[in-house]
């Protein structure tokens, strides 16, 4: 048994080395590279960076150039005060006017800046949304890989059951042709073995489609083959407290909300700059030229320089003011409710998730010593079986309690990681 699973141990290895090694680390940086939902919120955030501009808040003048030229064809009767009577058909009138005209807004009741400042807001809101895409989706890549690592360790296990029932229908062929066991003892080995190659060639089609799972989130081509590392270990030196703290000072979501109240408050401002005058200045030069067929004046031209100011204040629009400030107060009070509501769901959450660390970082104390008995009972069962002992059904009960405890301690293992990074994702800290 033994000499079957170093062959078994030096295949798996053999064909390890040949596929390229990959660490959770390569998994993230690759995915922070590639994929696509980071990408995407990356230009998001590129989009909320261009608009923080004094342009876009309204601080900066507007300049145009104009053109206007106009034409007709027109036949013409004028009656003069002294009674004489002109008239020509098909008369032409042609005038154009061109120019620069300049338009700034000086004063808006402080619009401008509670605009600018909201711009900012936005920006930071957009690198807050960043971050917690790239948290969501690197808790995908960490979970899938280390989910990976678990479908490798039942395959191991399902390698060891295989190995161990191949052994039983040899020891059960011998057995038969010496005469010491009946044809059914040789049967029932075979059955077993088929089983276990059946359980083994289901698990290889979960573990194959994980790791396609895993390149499909790493955006990366998806026959990519790959081998992950061989264990899993959970960070069993998590503090709630700790965790806490750092969830209320970075956790995105309780950011993104804290930032709405701010934009919410910045429109507070704006709108209470309509009780504002509003005053803005105008200039430019401006050309004009006219020919007419008819008429005192056959052409006319001028040039010049206009300039003046404007201003408007509202002074009564039907309570509409009034309206517009109270449900910009209920919005600020809207995003105090959602502030305590989302604190309140990642603590809870913390807290919910950290019980269950903890029950999981003892199932792997526990799953580790079940492992090492179901091990000892397999080596005594066999080795009564060898010699005639024990009945088929004892041995086959043992190995399975083998397989199964290892299949156990490996999911412990991957569920204490899912907790820590579960903890990690929270507190808004993700680290390897």
């Amino acid at each position: 048994m033994k000499f079957c699973l170093y062959i078994l141990f030096f295949l798996f290895a053999a064909n390890s080395f040949a596929q390229d090694q990959l660490s959770v680390e390569d998994a993230v940086a690759v995915a922070l590279k590639n994929n696509y939902d980071i990408k995407l919120a990356a230009n998001d955030l590129k989009i909320d960076e261009q608009n923080v501009s004094l342009a876009n808040a309204g601080l900066l003048p507007n300049l145009s150039g104009t053109l206007t030229q106009n034409n007709n064809i027109q036949n013409s009767r004028q009656t003069r005060t002294d009674g004489t009577v002109q008239s020509l058909d098909n008369a032409r009138n042609n005038s154009i006017n061109y120019g620069v005209n300049l338009g700034w807004t000086i004063f808006d009741g402080f619009r401008m800046f509670a605009r600018y400042d909201q711009l900012k807001e936005l920006e930071k809101l957009g690198q807050t949304e960043l971050k917690f895409t790239i948290l969501s989706r690197v808790n995908d890549v960490m979970l899938t890989y280390f989910n990976v690592v678990q479908q490798q360790q039942m395959l191991k296990a399902l390698d060891t059951a295989i190995v161990i029932s191949t052994q039983r229908v040899t020891t059960a062929k011998n057995r038969f042709t010496i005469g010491k066991a009946a044809k059914l003892e040789v049967l029932n080995a075979q059955v077993d073995l088929n089983t276990d190659q059946t359980n083994f060639l289901r698990q290889k089609e979960q573990y194959e489609n994980t790791k396609t799972f895993l390149n499909e989130l790493m955006a990366r081509d998806l026959t990519s083959k790959f081998v992950v590392a061989d264990s899993v270990v959970a960070d069993d030196k998590l503090k709630l407290a700790d965790l806490m703290n750092l969830a209320n000072g970075q956790n995105p979501q309780i950011q993104i909300a804290l930032i709405n109240k701010r934009v919410a408050e910045l429109n507070l401002k704006q709108v209470r700059s309509a009780r504002y005058p509003r005053i803005g200045i105008t200039t430019g030069y401006i050309f004009a030229e006219s020919e007419s067929s008819l008429g005192f004046a056959k052409e006319n031209s001028s040039r010049g320089l206009n300039y003046g100011v404007t201003a408007s204040i509202n002074l009564f629009n039907g309570f509409l003011q009034k309206r517009n400030e109270k449900i910009a107060k209920i919005q600020i009070e809207n995003t105090d409710v959602l502030i305590q509501q989302q604190t309140q769901a990642i603590n809870s959450q913390l807290i919910s998730a950290y019980q269950t660390y903890l029950t999981n970082l003892e199932l792997v104390q526990l799953e580790a010593k079940n492992v090492d008995i179901a091990k000892q009972n397999l080596d005594i069962t066999m080795e009564k079986y060898r010699i005639g002992t024990i009945t088929t059904l004892e041995v086959r009960t043992a190995q399975l309690n083998y397989v199964n405890a290892i299949t156990r301690n490996s999911t412990a293992q991957y569920n204490a990681k899912v907790s820590e990074v579960a903890l990690k994702v929270l507190a808004g800290n993700l680290s390897f």
